[in-house]
């Protein structure tokens, strides 16, 4: 049995252009995704210095919006410069100790374990060991001979990152400066008064979604940071290995990686551990030891009250959004992930909500029939 479907060139330009449409849009979004991350990253910081810049903008003469800007921008630059001028010399000396150490480690554990040779020899493990270490010597001179070309490549990277940096802090002085205006004239354009209000509400939910998800999250990852790096330093007045000058690279770690939730502020307090380690395997264990109980703490009581459920994710969607987030924009993606899902959520809610609202408008007329028959046939 054949069967013969007859259909017009618009009815199939109509069906194809669909799916074209859409993978046209997905590739490029794709392609757009380093810009939609600076741009993003942008407008999340101008969120979260929204509040600030209206309080300075308040207290300033003519409550000038340009000078509240201006003041929150000069305040975030100071803070940076003051972090990185702290930071990035501990960073520089313990890397150089670390360098130092790293030639004589293979002699000194051929020197003084006398244990673990004999158990290699016993065992017929020294081909095997030399080999891994004949391996670990080609890769080190494979290093050394595209030295030259990985420091072109890594000040590339770093231009890349600061032009970034530079467009995004643009960028954000921008849609603080004129984003009132544009909003207002957004909302003028709209000549259905009920849409405006109704669009108008459910902006103002997102901008309290994100405001409070990025206000709150940038609090308990200082605080973290704050007592991380305090407890680095009591550590340091105990072990004389221990450099005091550590305690500013863990504020500065333990901070940005405590921006990513889930698993960002494991990782931050593994690498400090590891850090510790170098200097103190003991000092190490207690830091780890300290970070496991500040952990418990801060998922318990600390953040739950300064987060307030803004977001209301469950920890699957935070999950699955955190890991998109990363996979596609990195350390950023990551941070972003979770504001970007509670915008999602509060669009489908909406959604979700006129939807049954339509549904019960729709299905009112046909109850009223269904009464008005009944009192008809009793009648």
């Amino acid at each position: 049995m054949k069967i013969r479907v007859d259909a017009d060139t618009k009815t199939f330009v109509r069906f194809w252009s669909i799916p074209v449409l859409f993978a046209l849009s997905a590739w490029m979004i794709f392609s757009a995704r380093e810009a939609l991350i600076i741009l993003g990253t942008a407008l999340f910081l101008a969120l979260a210095l929204s509040h600030p810049v209206k309080k300075l903008a308040a207290i300033l003469p003519g409550k000038s919006r340009l000078g509240g800007t201006a003041l929150a921008f000069v305040s975030l630059i100071l803070i940076i410069g003051a972090v990185v001028w702290f930071v990035v010399p501990p960073i520089v000396q313990q890397s150089a100790k670390f360098a130092e150490t790293l030639p004589g480690f293979y002699s000194q554990v051929n020197d003084q374990w006398h244990g673990l040779r004999d158990f290699i020899d016993e065992n017929g493990l020294r081909e095997q060991v030399n080999g891994m270490f004949e391996n670990i010597k080609d890769q080190a001179s494979g290093w050394a001979a595209t030295a030259s070309s990985n420091i072109v490549s890594g000040v590339g990277s770093l231009a890349s990152f600061l032009f970034s940096t530079f467009l995004v802090i643009v960028l954000s002085f921008l849609m603080l400066l004129e984003g009132p205006d544009w909003m207002r004239r957004i909302w003028s354009v709209y000549k259905d008064k009920e849409k405006m209000k109704h669009h108008r509400s459910l902006v103002d939910r997102v901008y309290t979604v994100v405001t409070g998800y990025i206000n709150g999250q940038l609090t308990v990852s200082g605080i973290g940071a704050l007592v991380a790096g305090s407890f680095v330093f009591i550590i340091s007045l105990f072990v004389a290995s221990v450099d005091a000058n550590l305690a500013m690279p863990t504020i500065l770690i333990t901070f940005l990686l405590s921006l990513i939730p889930m698993f960002g502020a494991t990782a931050a307090g593994v690498i400090i551990t590891l850090l510790i380690m170098m200097n103190s395997v003991g000092a190490g264990i207690v830091y780890a030891i300290f970070f496991i109980v500040y952990q418990q703490i801060e998922n318990n009581f600390i953040s739950p009250v300064i987060q307030a459920k803004k977001v209301e994710l469950s920890a699957l969607a935070v999950l699955v959004s955190v890991t998109i987030g990363i996979y596609v924009g990195g350390l950023i993606g990551g941070v972003i992930a979770i504001p970007v899902a509670g915008t999602v959520k509060v669009f489908l809610e909406d959604y979700l909500e006129r939807s049954k609202k339509r549904q019960a408008e729709e299905e009112k007329p046909a109850i009223a029939k269904l009464i008005k028959k009944i009192s008809g046939d009793k009648s």
